[in-house]
């Protein structure tokens, strides 16, 4: 069984920063796609950025250039660096795992970007 807990949400001005963390307990890490993703009201949950299981990355076209996504698999952690945010970034964001068929998600943490 896996257990995501996401960290580093809040409140930011646009064109702030903000830095997302995901720590990940239960066996296994380093083979597994992880991710971040986010949603907003009356919208379907979308793919920010991904690590595929063969350390290959993708963005989603609205955050490439801005978003960094990276992994320790000693700490089993999954941060997202966030800069120069803007208002449509605001959501909920979600730390996601897959392993082989099976997804995990966190809880999620709230990110608010105000104009």
């Amino acid at each position: 069984q896996v257990r995501l807990v996401e960290s580093g949400g809040g409140l930011v001005q646009a064109g702030g920063s903000l830095r997302l963390s995901c720590t990940a307990s239960g066996t296994g890490f380093s083979t597994d796609a992880v991710g971040w993703y986010r949603q907003t009201p009356g919208k379907q949950r979308e793919l920010v950025a991904i690590i595929r299981s063969g350390s290959g990355t993708d963005y989603a076209d609205s955050v490439k250039g801005r978003f960094t996504i990276s992994r320790d698999n000693v700490k089993k952690m999954i941060d997202l660096q966030m800069n120069s945010l803007k208002p449509d970034d605001t959501g909920v964001y979600y730390c996601y795992l897959r392993r082989f068929a099976a997804g995990y998600w966190g809880q999620g943490t709230q990110v608010t970007v105000s104009s």
